[in-house]
Parts: structure tokens; C-alpha cells; sequence
């Protein structure tokens, strides 16, 4: 090996061992955190599943609604941590209060009115051409859903806030504790334990309700009374000429991630949905296989929120270098994460699969799905991390275009056709995932190339 070479190398491991470990230092509590969130869903998909097929089947059908509203709500609250993550950069304590306090007020307006629109849909679930023998089991789990909004969108702007101050480990905690709450839960009100009524699938429902209140009044209470947060207590208390002002900084920050995430989420409903249309067995495979899916899709998303938070520290640092290598080395991170993903379902596919449920005929439906859920790895991770690095910038208005395009206009018509045309069934949904993720990859890609040149630009001239 030449001398260039090896000086090269040295001089690569150099630059990135810094960005390497402050990933890892930030991502990591935000992966054990997304892994608790995986075991909840493990744990209530095999529990629930266990009951019965049908409980299996029907949760997967509102699980997949609310998947939308869910996935809206933690968008938009996203888009709090390139906010949150400037102000700390520059040591801007009383304003990192005042946006918490907007960050609440908007996050709050904007969980209430899900709440509003998903109980209209409530009139509706009939209309959704599910199985009929589905239908008491679904509406019943649906409401007690439908009451969890409000605390997770609470939770989850303090959770931005933590996240964008470099605090990722106080969420990890809370989530972890409400997992526990949660697990014991379904063990006592599914099946009848410790005394408890045997509800079976409201059960499972209502096990989640307490959970998510009692996560949000943790997380709360935790930023009231701890040492950590109290140089931002006056800002977050104190009435502020500049709230409204915030909050409409808030709000266009945290609108285009809200919508982006929610029409990229709709292409995976709305393949419950169509799974649903050929019967249980292909919904309650689809279920399956998407709780699995989560193993990727969360560990590519912890270290992509890890680069957002750097991104947004550089951004305020105004400091392009910064922003380009922390960037490349998620790039490296999520791209080597998810070949260790594909690995494990490649091999362990079948064994997962039996985990949650013991019916062969969802089993085999379901390792039909493990091929184009491997095939999907790369796409899913190089565009969570580039998207998460556009958050950073809090350049977030190319991702409505971007996800129209790659999830609604590509993403739609091809789902269709490879599941109804060529009558794959949830074989053509999962396959035409993998298209829609290689069109945003590749446009997300070109968009934040565009941003960090538009910034270096900006920055280069005087204040």
C-alpha cells in the first residue's frame, strides 16, 4: 500500500472520529429509546396475536389509521430540535424556554385537532371494506386510541426539546418506564392477570392509554424540577412579548415535516388498507412484518435525529464544513446499520415471524414479505438521514414536494398496480415501497446539496 494511501486513510479516520462518537453519543440513548418504543409494539403485536387472529387483524387495521396521525405528530414536533438545537448552540437560554412554551401551545392546538379529525373518521371505519366480523373489535381498540394523541404530542415536544439541548437520555428513561407500564399492562388486561379483567384487545388499548399519560406527566415533571433544566424555567414561564412571534416560528418550521411524514406514512397505511382487501390473513401478515420493519426503520431514524441535532448545532455555528461531515458520517453510520439489519432478517425472518403469531397461514403469508423488506433497507436509510440532515438545516419546505412526488404520485399508482394489477397482493405493496424510497432518496439527496451550497453562500457574507 502506497504511502498517499495510508495518509489518506489516517487523514479520513481523523476528520470523522469526532462526528463517529458524537452520533453514537447522541444516537444511542435515542436508539434505546426507539427500541423500547419496538418492544411495546413487539410485545402488543405477540400478546394481542396470541389472543387470536382476529384481535391481530383488527388492530393492525387501526394501528395502520392511527400510524398517520401518530407519525404527523411526531413531524411536527421534529421540527422543534433545529429550533432548540440553534438557541443552545449559542447558549440562548430564556429564548430555549420561550419556544418550549410555543412548542406546547402549538403542538397541543395541532394534537386536538387529529383528535377532531380521526373521531369524524370513527363514523367511517365501516366504508374501509375490512373483513365484517372485524368490525366490534376494531371500534372498540379505535377509541381508546383516539385518547392517546393528546399526551403523545406533549411527550413528544419535550422530547424534541431534550433532543435538540443534546439530552437524549432523559426520553430514553421515560419511554423505557412507560414500556414497562405498558408490557404489564396487556399482561394483566388481555389475558385476565394479577386479578385484572380479561379484556383482550381493549385490554391492549387500554394498557397503551396509561402508558402514554403517564410518560407525559414524567417528562413534564422532569423539566419543572431537575437542575438541568432550570436556567430554562424563566423563559418557558414568564409571559413573553415574542410568544406569538414563536409560535409562528413553530409552526413553519414544524408544518412541512408534519406533512411530509404523513404522506411517506400514508403509502404504509394505505397498504394495510389494500393488504386488508384480501382478506385477514394477508392484513394480519402485513402487520406482522411491519412490526419487524420497525427494527430497521427506528435504529436508520435514532441516528438520523443524532444528525439533525449536529446539523442544527453547525447550522447556528454557521460552520458548512461541520454540517457536510457530520452529515457524511450518518451517511457511513445508517448505511452500515442497515446492512446489519437486512442480515438479521435475511436469517431470521421465519424465527421473528413465529414470534408474534402462532397461526401457519399468516406465517407463510408472511415470509413472502421478508424478500422485499430486505430490498428496502438502503433506500429507508440513506433517505431518514439526509431528510433528518435538511431538518437540521430548518430548510424543511423541499420535503412536501418530495414526498408528494416519491409517495403519493410514484409511490400510489405502483402499490396498485403490483398488488391489484398483477395480483400480488401484500407482496406488490411491500415491493413498491422499494421504488418509492429510491425516487425520495435520490431527491432528498439533490435538495440538501442545494441547501448547504445556499448556506455556505449566506454565511460567507458578513453579518
Amino acid at each position: 500500500m502506497r504511502p498517499s494511501s495510508l495518509t489518506n486513510k489516517a487523514n479520513f479516520w481523523k476528520a470523522y472520529k469526532a462526528e463517529y462518537k458524537s452520533l453514537w453519543r447522541l444516537g444511542l440513548p435515542v436508539l434505546v429509546t426507539q427500541v423500547g418504543i419496538i418492544v411495546v409494539s413487539f410485545a402488543d403485536t405477540m400478546m394481542v396475536g396470541a389472543y387470536g387472529t382476529d384481535e391481530l387483524a383488527a388492530a393492525a387495521f387501526v394501528n395502520s389509521l392511527f400510524m398517520i396521525a401518530t407519525v404527523m405528530q411526531i413531524g411536527f414536533a421534529a421540527g422543534m430540535t433545529p429550533l432548540i438545537g440553534s438557541l443552545y448552540s449559542r447558549g440562548e437560554h430564556t429564548l430555549v424556554g420561550v419556544t418550549l412554551r410555543a412548542g406546547l401551545t402549538v403542538n397541543a392546538i395541532v394534537s386536538l385537532g387529529f383528535t377532531a379529525i380521526m373521531g369524524i373518521l370513527y363514523f367511517f371505519l365501516d366504508r374501509f371494506g375490512q373483513p365484517e366480523e372485524l368490525m366490534p373489535l376494531i371500534k372498540d381498540y379505535y377509541l381508546i386510541i383516539l385518547a392517546t394523541l393528546f399526551p403523545m404530542a406533549i411527550f413528544n415536544c419535550c422530547q424534541q426539546t431534550a433532543n435538540g439541548s443534546t439530552d437524549t437520555a432523559t426520553p430514553m428513561w421515560m419511554i423505557l418506564a412507560s414500556n414497562v407500564i405498558n408490557i404489564s399492562g396487556n399482561y394483566a388486561l388481555i389475558y385476565g392477570n394479577f386479578g385484572a379483567p380479561q379484556l383482550g384487545l381493549s385490554g391492549a388499548g387500554i394498557s397503551t392509554l396509561i402508558a402514554r399519560y403517564s410518560a407525559m406527566c414524567g417528562i413534564i415533571t422532569f423539566f419543572l424540577l431537575s437542575k438541568r433544566y432550570r436556567k430554562y424555567i424563566s423563559g418557558l414561564r414568564e409571559r413573553s412579548a415574542d410568544l406569538g412571534k414563536v409560535c409562528g416560528t413553530v409552526w413553519s418550521t414544524s408544518y412541512p415535516v408534519m406533512i411530509q411524514s404523513g404522506v411517506e406514512c400514508f403509502l404504509w397505511s394505505f397498504g394495510a388498507i389494500v393488504s386488508g382487501w384480501f382478506g385477514k390473513i394477508q392484513l394480519a401478515s402485513y402487520q406482522v412484518v411491519n412490526t419487524i420493519a420497525q427494527f430497521g426503520f427506528m435504529t436508520y431514524m435514532s441516528f438520523g435525529v443524532a444528525t439533525s441535532i449536529r446539523v442544527a448545532n453547525y447550522t447556528g455555528l454557521r460552520d458548512i464544513t461541520g454540517i457536510r461531515r457530520i452529515t457524511s458520517a450518518g451517511i457511513h453510520l445508517n448505511l452500515l446499520l442497515s446492512t446489519i439489519a437486512s442480515v438479521i432478517f435475511l436469517i431470521g425472518g421465519k424465527n421473528l415471524i413465529q414470534v408474534f403469531t402462532p397461526d401457519p397461514e399468516v406465517t407463510a403469508a408472511a415470509m413472502m414479505l421478508i424478500a422485499p423488506l430486505i430490498l428496502y433497507q438502503y433506500g429507508d436509510a440513506i433517505q431518514l438521514t439526509y431528510a433528518n440532515a435538511l431538518r437540521g438545516t430548518s430548510e424543511v419546505k423541499p420535503l412536501l414536494w418530495i414526498s408528494i412526488v416519491s409517495y403519493i404520485i410514484i409511490g400510489i399508482p405502483f402499490l396498485l398496480f403490483l398488488s391489484n394489477g398483477l395480483g400480488l397482493m401484500n407482496v406488490g405493496v411491500y415491493y413498491s415501497f422499494s421504488g418509492a424510497l429510491i425516487v425520495a432518496s435520490l431527491l432528498i439527496f439533490r435538495s440538501f446539496k442545494k441547501t448547504v451550497y445556499e448556506k455556505e453562500l449566506q454565511f460567507s457574507k458578513k453579518p
